[in-house]
């Protein structure tokens, strides 16, 4: 059982690591053609993309919550360690340990608070309980919003299907805000996901950190040395 473990947690974090970086690299894409057409259709033919703004602006908001998690990952978030690296090593690794607690509690009140915004729009039930999810709410229909489109992106009509399900059979005329918004609940899980793996490996005695580790300064200190002795 216990072979088997550390295998499937190897696969899971490829899956997710693969996920995150093809989106973020897309996403990068997408917001580099569509800001680049912009610019030649406005200076070469004084013309341009209504949607163009409003859409670079989801695609980058997607590209952060997508980043968050992969950071955490890539131990990329900045932190200040100068205190505790006074401690000693078991009194540091039960801090490190509690740190990485609460960055789980907290990514699970994110999680909570992302899914209750977004599950309006998506026609969906919100979350009981005042901070972290105990259920959901009986089905209603009066407060939903599944109707509430953005400004200026068009609804493509390969998506006229979801009209029945999320808008009564009414016609969508822009892209309804549960999809740009569903990034919410996704990153949010992405990141709880990414702090429970890092919380997992401190429990287990294994490598693992939070904030930006010390590797490049160490690496440059080394060559500065080097350098010096020759």
């Amino acid at each position: 059982m216990s072979s088997q473990s550390p295998l499937a947690q190897s696969k899971l974090s490829r899956w997710i690591n693969e996920i995150e970086e093809t989106a973020i690299a897309v996403l990068l894409g997408l917001m580099t053609l569509i800001t680049f057409a912009n610019v030649v259709l406005r200076y070469g033919f004084n013309t341009g993309l209504i949607w163009g703004l409003e859409a670079t602006t989801f695609l980058f908001a997607w590209l952060v919550l997508f980043g968050i998690s992969h950071a955490v990952k890539v131990t990329a978030h900045l932190g200040v360690d100068a205190l505790i690296n006074l401690f000693s090593p078991r009194l540091l690794r039960w801090v490190t340990i509690f740190s990485a607690a609460v960055c789980v509690a907290y990514a699970g009140l994110l999680m909570k608070g992302a899914w209750d915004y977004w599950a309006n729009f998506a026609n969906l039930p919100q979350t009981t309980g005042r901070w972290f999810p105990t259920g959901l709410e009986e089905m209603r229909r009066t407060s939903y919003r599944g109707w509430y489109e953005v400004i200026d992106i068009s609804f493509p009509e390969w998506l006229r299907w979801i009209q029945p399900v999320m808008n009564d059979g009414d016609d969508y005329e822009k892209i309804p805000r549960f999809i740009p918004y569903a990034i919410l609940p996704f990153g949010m899980a992405l990141l709880l996901v990414r702090f429970t793996q890092v919380f997992v490996r401190l429990l287990r005695g294994q490598e693992a950190s939070l904030i930006v580790s010390h590797e490049v300064e160490e690496a440059v200190a080394e060559v500065k040395h080097l350098n010096a002795e020759e």
